[in-house]
């Protein structure tokens, strides 16, 4: 798991703006931030965490997708977006503890496809407990990917909020 920066100052506005208003274009700002992450390299497959249905068509897009698609086009490497999709609707994790974060996206993705030849690369806007990215890739490594990698833009700091 890498991720380009740190979830302070700029980086969290520019994620805000990602996710909650509507300045999808961003993402390609982001996606060159993250351009030279470890696991972008040959063999790589990039695949979006999906957004459960509700929450993508309240937003109109899924910024994991975005980031993962101007990765893509930025380093030519594939990209599978339909290859997880989420079984349920989680609630928002950002008031969470690290353990109820891992209860709510327990069992939440399933692999829809055959897996990619190369390895699979998980991308998200923030990794925080790693609480998704570890559910996104349980899934992938119980349809048989022998190594689950992830990249974010942004590492979140500081203790997690209380619920």
């Amino acid at each position: 798991m890498r991720s380009a920066v740190w979830l302070d100052g700029g980086a969290r506005e520019a994620v805000h703006l990602l996710k909650y208003e509507g300045w999808w274009r961003v993402a390609d700002d982001l996606a060159t931030a993250m351009r030279h992450l470890e696991p972008l390299g040959p063999g790589a497959v990039l695949v979006p965490v999906p957004l459960g249905a509700r929450r993508a068509r309240e937003r109109g897009y899924n910024q994991a997708e975005r980031l993962a698609a101007a990765l893509a086009r930025i380093s030519g490497l594939p990209i599978r977006p339909a290859l997880l999709a989420r079984t349920r609707e989680t609630p928002t994790q950002t008031k969470l503890t690290p353990e109820a974060r891992r209860a709510n996206v327990h069992h939440a993705f399933r692999v829809r496809e055959p897996l990619p030849a190369g390895r699979p690369v998980l991308v998200d806007d923030v990794y925080t407990t790693g609480a998704t990215l570890d559910a996104a890739a349980a899934a992938l490594a119980g349809a048989g990917a022998p190594v689950v990698e992830g990249v974010t833009f942004a590492r979140g700091t500081g203790p997690l909020p209380r619920a």
